[in-house]
């Protein structure tokens, strides 16, 4: 039986430059801060730093009731979201249906039919409302009057008619066409910035317990938007956009940063080849180390080396070899319960060979850091961007949504302590992160109400 040896295991990391102490962490939030800069001012950069036209609210006015919409992966979902004390959010009345165009090709007219069906109750029920928000999470070109612009469709939907079309005018045609005048605002945005915007209402001003009080009625710091699922993205608040002319320090605007694309100054030879293999080679370059749909299929292609190399082995080496596509599912599967001999990667260890079972663990458990540490500089950077005059009963919050930061195996503990030694360094950053719930249609919501 091979043994396990984690200093070999370290060294092979290091030769083929996948371990994380390849990068010196302040260095690399420094990187990210240089990009963003050049991103804001319309320079050649891997960060596009795409301006929403939204400036979150300091607080969300009491009384106020919005539709909000969340279009994004299988389902379509409308909710009655009403603001009460405080400005706490509550989601009434939520309907869902399949997302337009999952289930076949639908022209334009179609398309945005079946969205104003899926609504059209609810308006009738309540014609008072003070907007629709609309979480739209495909790409898209946001307009200065908060329109979208769809550029390009994923997901499996099948609609490429709609691609170049505004999908607020489009969903305000479909419900004329149905005999509903609205004449409201429809505020279009992507996800990462209703995660920001969900922080606004699900994270209290002082960071503390959701029931906590704010007796001094002083107001929260700002709050920062990331998903880490099988992508990754963050938004954060911006005072000064010089490629659109924009500088405010009483109202910032949310920033898209895109930061999957992020270009990192050094990879090793087996994140290139992996690159190669996948449909985008030479971009997101960052979502190909830190995001779900990629952790599966990168470690697999470097566990096969590890085999190649000898670093291990294992009576079944052969099969992994030959096996086609890991997803990371799976992979999380076996770093959760390595003992349990389960998956595809669980089942090919006999009873003897602990040491293998041990050196794959290990291998993931590097690649795994490696992505939290990447992860973690972005956020700080964006904290970097944020933070002046924050005081410490005001912490920067950090809403994060995302299977990769709340169910991968290592991930989330590895994120938040890489981001404490970067925020603490010399003097510590008041900032808190939590995990928000519903933040696609608490996010629309709260952008509806954030529009002046």
């Amino acid at each position: 039986m091979a043994s396990f040896n984690p200093d070999e295991l370290s060294e092979f990391a290091r030769y083929y430059g996948f371990h994380y102490d390849n990068w010196d962490p302040l260095a690399l939030v420094e990187d990210v801060l240089i990009d963003m800069e050049r991103g804001l001012r319309g320079q050649i950069s891997s960060l596009p730093m795409i301006p929403s036209y939204i400036s979150p609210v300091a607080a969300v006015p009491a009384g106020k009731t919005v539709l909000a919409l969340d279009a994004g992966g299988t389902n379509l979902r409308a909710a009655l979201v009403h603001f009460g004390e405080q400005g706490k959010a509550l989601a009434e009345g939520t309907v869902k249906a399949p997302m337009p165009g999952t289930k076949g090709r639908l022209g334009a007219d179609r398309f945005f039919d079946e969205i104003a069906e899926l609504i059209l109750p609810l308006l009738r029920k309540n014609p008072g409302i003070a907007g629709i928000g609309f979480t739209f999470s495909y790409a898209m070109k946001i307009t200065a009057g908060a329109e979208g612009i769809l550029m390009a469709f994923s997901k499996e939907v099948d609609a490429p008619e709609v691609i170049g079309k505004p999908i607020g005018q489009g969903l305000r045609e479909a419900l004329g066409r149905r005999g509903f005048g609205y004449s409201g605002p429809i505020v279009l945005l992507n996800d990462t910035a209703a995660t920001l915007l969900s922080g606004l209402v699900t994270i209290p001003a002082g960071g503390g317990e959701a029931s906590s009080e704010n007796v001094y009625g002083f107001p929260g710091g700002p709050v920062i938007g990331c998903i880490l699922g099988t992508g990754f993205n963050t938004a954060y608040p911006e005072q000064s956009i010089p490629k659109i002319g924009f500088e405010s320090k009483e109202s910032p605007q949310i920033v898209v940063c895109e930061t999957g694309t992020f270009a990192l100054r050094f990879r090793g030879p087996l994140d290139r080849e992996y690159d190669d293999t996948t449909k985008t080679p030479g971009a997101y370059m960052l979502e190909k180390a830190t995001s779900g749909a990629y952790l599966g299929p990168l470690t697999l292609h470097i566990l096969k080396q590890a085999v190649k190399d000898k670093a291990v082995r294992f009576g079944k080496s052969e099969e992994l070899l030959a096996m086609p596509r890991l997803e990371t599912k799976d992979l999380n599967e076996f770093l959760r319960a390595p003992l349990a001999a389960r998956g595809p990667l669980g089942d090919l260890f006999a009873l003897d060979e602990g040491g293998a079972l041990a050196s794959v663990q290990y291998l993931a458990s590097i690649i795994t850091e490696r992505g939290a540490l990447f992860s973690a500089a972005v956020l700080a950077a964006a904290v970097e961007r944020v933070r002046p005059g924050c005081e410490p009963y005001a912490p920067v919050r950090i809403a994060v949504e995302g299977t990769t930061y709340l169910v991968y195996k290592g991930m989330r503990r590895a994120l938040e302590s890489w981001l404490h030694i970067m925020l603490a360094k010399g003097k510590p950053r008041p900032y808190v992160i939590s995990p928000v719930e519903q933040a696609s249609l608490f996010g629309a919501a709260v952008a509806v109400l954030s529009r002046p």
